[in-house]
């Protein structure tokens, strides 16, 4: 199966879609307290954005924060006080290996739409984002990008973007863990079809510091290849990352890939529950923003 070419820019980001996704920042910035990707909340008490309690009024406090109210009624003066909410980084992982360009068309299109989405929200909400690439090693595209006029820059540089080698997700995550970056939450945009295997690439995820939100791009056919066209027979099998695999298409074989993928999806699915992490799964062949609006506009990104 050969390589397909990445889409163009225009291809990827037509000015429709990136209305769409202004849109959509838009309608997470009305429910920001549920949609928000990432926050961290200080133990210090100042004038934040969410109030927390009173405490009585001593010298030196600002007397705009005195709650008349409870004044009226009591005739003390009390303050209200806030936690203040301290914005963190943003590290979008985006699978950029050779098996994301094969078929036709390839899912890394929709992968780089699906980044740009999440991206936008998060830029929408004065979060920093960094974009990093995995293939056979970790790559960094771009590094602390804020405003809302960041996305421009993000979909530029997410349409340059190629494929670039094997998949080496395990490994690029044992590396980020080692970088120590500034906790935040990380994002992975990815099949999640590693060479080493998924109980690699889960191990790699446990180590890292950071709030998870992993987001798998499948098609229907990962699960049941019966829905393949000329799926008979005789084949060679390619994924565009390895010399080709000859089989002989059956019933029973189809069954086992069945059950090894059903092994595959309960793994992923019970690693995020036990990690506190969230698992989005994208079709490749639906709509990118119809797919997202409601998990973000609802607040269910992150649990």
């Amino acid at each position: 199966m050969s390589l397909s070419a990445a889409p163009g820019f225009d291809a990827l980001f037509d000015p429709v879609f990136l209305e769409r996704v202004n849109a959509l920042t838009l309608r997470i910035a009305a429910a920001q307290k549920g949609g928000r990707l990432a926050d961290q909340r200080t133990a210090a008490r100042g004038q934040g954005s969410d109030f927390a309690d009173f405490k009585p009024y001593v010298a030196g406090d600002d007397l705009r924060a005195i709650d008349w109210n409870i004044y009226s009624r009591l005739g003390k003066a009390f303050v209200r006080v806030f936690e203040e909410r301290q914005d963190l980084p943003v590290y979008i992982l985006l699978d950029v290996s050779r098996s994301m360009f094969v078929e036709h068309p390839p899912r890394i299109g929709a992968a780089m739409r699906t980044v740009l989405a999440l991206a936008g929200a998060a830029l929408g909400q004065h979060d920093a984002v960094s974009l990093m690439t995995v293939s056979d090693d970790l790559g960094t595209a771009m590094k602390n990008v804020s405003g809302k006029g960041g996305i421009a820059r993000v979909a530029r540089v997410l349409a340059d973007q190629a494929a670039a080698g094997g998949t080496a997700l395990a490994g690029a995550l044992n590396r980020l863990a080692a970088m120590r970056l500034r906790r935040g939450l990380v994002v992975v945009v990815s099949d999640f079809f590693d060479d080493d295997g998924l109980d690699g690439v889960l191990g790699a995820l446990e180590t890292l510091p950071h709030r998870l939100l992993l987001v798998q791009m499948t098609r229907a056919a990962d699960a049941d290849p019966t829905l393949l066209a000329d799926l008979d027979g005789d084949l060679v099998i390619e994924d565009g990352e390895h010399d080709g695999a000859g089989v002989t298409v059956t019933p029973a074989l189809i069954e086992r890939y069945r059950a090894t993928y059903r092994a595959f999806a309960d793994s992923l699915d019970a690693f995020a529950r036990g990690r506190g992490a969230t698992l989005i799964r994208m079709d490749a062949d639906r709509d990118v923003i119809d797919q997202l609006t409601p998990l973000l506009t609802a607040g269910r990104v992150l649990p």
